[in-house]
């Protein structure tokens, strides 16, 4: 099959095809995939998964918590994509002080010039942007975690009665960092869900670091050229949908997901021992739209069963609960995704 192989059969065998639109879009998104990661290489060494996968949640209306340690660029690769992107960019350090008015906005009393006539006024917070930085998420207490659920969901947000649209594309980028436990409230079950992915930033290799201490302490950074605006964006946001899924790739999706849950016929073995909890129907949603984002992003479109293999991880790693059994043996939730590869197959 050619790298814009465009077919697939549906439940009944039937050959579905894509438009030429859709193709002509997918051999644009993946010319534009190489630009961006050709200039994003000026400023950040490495971290090539983390950029895909950012990516993919933002073609397929998603959301991002991303882990690692502090010092990992998390923050000014964020940066940089919104310069690329062309797309407003804002940063909250989320703190146990903060208020859920600090991020999303509050009414102020405002007088009329002239008239003297007062009036309540709502000032939008920092969640009114493209791209919302959420650093160190896990600092501030549930109250105001909360504050962020009806945007990332709804893309809206209610202040007394009355409710503001954000503006589109939006993207929520959690961080959080895996050492330092003191003073931090793990995010609900609830809301962890709400994320499409959670991305693990790791260390560099030597190269890498090495060209990061070299280049970080000369020299000024480089300016980069935007390869897409925010129109752009919500238009190729309407072709991801378009991507061709046959019914064995979703078939399989479903059967990963499925096999997470503990208490299920479908669940093997060692997930009955590793796992409390297993992954919802959401999971299920978020490997179709990431898988069809991933081959979007190669100028594909149709969806095989490497695309739903490869963004199983983020997707599935945050939506697993571990049991003692898995702490005590050192299996981590991606230990056992991976594992699950081996039991559930496309076909069978």
């Amino acid at each position: 099959m050619s790298k814009l192989g465009a077919r697939a059969w549906d439940s009944k065998g039937a050959e579905v095809q894509a438009e030429p639109a859709d193709l002509k879009a997918a051999e644009e998104l993946a010319r534009i995939f190489g630009q961006m990661n050709e200039q994003l290489a000026r400023v950040i060494h490495g971290q090539q998964d983390v950029l895909r996968q950012v990516l993919i949640a933002m073609f397929a209306q998603g959301h991002c918590m991303l882990e690692g340690v502090p010092g990992l660029a998390k923050t000014l690769m964020i940066s940089t994509i919104s310069q690329l992107l062309s797309l407003e960019f804002k940063r909250i350090q989320f703190t146990p002080d903060l208020m859920p008015s600090d991020i999303t906005g509050t009414e102020i009393l405002d007088e009329e010039e002239g008239t003297g006539r007062r009036r309540m006024r709502f000032v939008k917070g920092p969640v009114f942007t493209n791209i919302l930085l959420g650093d160190e998420i896990n600092r501030t207490p549930p109250k105001t975690q909360a504050a962020l659920l009806q945007a990332m969901q709804e893309y809206q947000v209610t202040c007394a009665g009355e409710t503001f649209s954000l503006p589109r594309p939006f993207l929520v980028l959690g961080t959080q960092n895996p050492i330092e436990q003191e003073g931090t409230y793990p995010l609900p079950e609830a809301q962890l869900d709400r994320f499409m992915f959670k991305i693990l930033v790791d260390y560099p290799t030597f190269e890498e670091e090495l060209a990061i201490a070299e280049q970080t302490t000369s020299g000024t950074p480089p300016k980069l050229a935007a390869a897409l605006t925010a129109e752009d964006i919500v238009r190729l946001q309407q072709v991801v949908r378009k991507v061709i899924v046959g019914r064995s790739v979703s078939t399989y999706a479903v059967k990963l997901v499925r096999a997470t849950r503990p208490k299920s016929d479908e669940a093997p073995d060692f997930i009955r021992k590793y796992l409390s909890w297993g992954a919802g129907p959401r999971a299920c949603q978020a490997l179709l739209l990431g898988a069809k984002a991933n081959a979007l992003l190669d100028g594909r479109v149709h969806v095989s069963s490497e695309d739903i293999r490869y963004v199983a991880f983020p997707v599935l790693r945050h939506r697993l609960t571990t049991s003692f059994a898995a702490e005590s043996d050192s299996i981590t939730t991606d230990d056992i995704i991976d594992r699950l590869f081996t039991v559930i197959r496309e076909g069978e």
